[in-house]
């Protein structure tokens, strides 16, 4: 089979396509062929070695595809099903091995290219505005990077909670696209400070919770953008970690809240991953969330892939079609 990996980090073109043999399912796992694989930017951190992985690595976190054959202990899946996924490294890969626990079937009225696209950004959207900060009617968030995948996604439950939500955008077309999916009001941080937007369109009270997967560049306005005890999810770092601060900070700000959560905590149990899993891939179904596809590229272009993405100019998910 053909796959994409890296045999040392650095930039995309590290990124090698290869061929490797066929593998063989476990006892307590799957064989999926893959019909497509998510873009994301944890891929990324792995890529440039933010993230720590033993050399080399065949990247990619999440995939749909079909079911080739399972293991001898395996009961959630059959040969034939459709079937979704997300953290189980290395789905740039025309095959994957993956534990039968981390399988969800997917739902008829879904394609597998939808399905690909909103497996991780879907459930991390899920987990932010229903566990991290469970959003309730009235209350109010911002969303960084609202025209992008996890963001838009993000958007749209938290409307669906019934929360204002207020999204920063890089360009006009990028606001345009957070519209669609429902901002009350999206600030171009090119053109104007988004914390003073913010408490503007607060009346100077600040958001209940600030959505933030840009990291660095944004952090500490972010916690100005916050009520007192209010919370700053810091779900990515897209322009770069944040720096060393004293706790002392929140305090003074006015006794916020700082997480910083991945989804792999949030699917400690395979009820969780049904849950989260269920709910995004039924509301697809439903026609109630939209999964914005920017661009299917060839397994062979995942280097161009990885540039669109870290150059910030897209505005949805980026797939690999095997």
């Amino acid at each position: 089979m053909k796959l994409v990996r890296v045999q040392e980090t650095g930039g995309p073109e590290k990124l090698q396509l290869a061929e490797a043999a066929t593998p063989r399912p476990g006892p307590n796992q799957a064989l999926v062929r893959i019909a497509a694989s998510g873009v994301n930017y944890i891929d990324i951190y792995f890529r440039t070695g933010l993230y720590k992985a033993d050399l080399p690595v065949t990247l990619g976190q999440e995939a749909a595809g079909t079911v080739e054959a399972v293991g001898s202990e395996v009961t959630e899946v059959a040969p034939g099903d459709r079937v979704a996924y997300a953290m189980a490294r290395g789905s740039y890969a025309e095959y994957a091995v993956v534990p039968a626990a981390q399988l969800v079937k997917i739902p008829d009225g879904v394609d597998l290219q939808t399905a690909a696209a909103a497996m991780l950004q879907g459930m991390t959207a899920h987990y932010l505005t229903h566990s991290t900060w469970p959003l309730k009617s009235g209350e109010a968030c911002l969303v960084h990077a609202a025209a992008g995948g996890a963001g838009g996604l993000t958007v749209q439950m938290a409307k669906m909670l019934g929360a204002r939500v207020f999204g920063t955008v890089s360009t006009e077309e990028k606001a345009e696209v957070a519209r669609e999916h429902g901002v009350e009001a999206a600030i171009l941080y090119t053109e104007t400070d988004f914390e003073a937007e913010v408490k503007r369109l607060t009346g100077g009270r600040g958001v209940d919770v600030v959505y933030d997967s840009v990291g660095r560049t944004t952090f500490e306005k972010s916690l100005n953008c916050l009520r007192p005890r209010g919370l700053l999810a810091l779900f990515g770092q897209s322009s770069g970690p944040v720096p060393a601060f004293d706790p002392a900070l929140l305090n003074s700000k006015g006794s916020l809240f700082l997480t910083r959560p991945s989804l792999a905590h949030y699917l400690l149990r395979r009820d969780e991953l049904l849950w989260r899993a269920g709910d995004v891939l039924r509301w697809i179904a439903e026609g109630k969330l939209k999964v914005r596809i920017e661009r299917a590229y060839p397994l062979a272009e995942a280097a161009a892939a990885h540039r669109a993405l870290e150059g910030r100019k897209t505005a949805g998910k980026l797939l690999l079609i095997p």
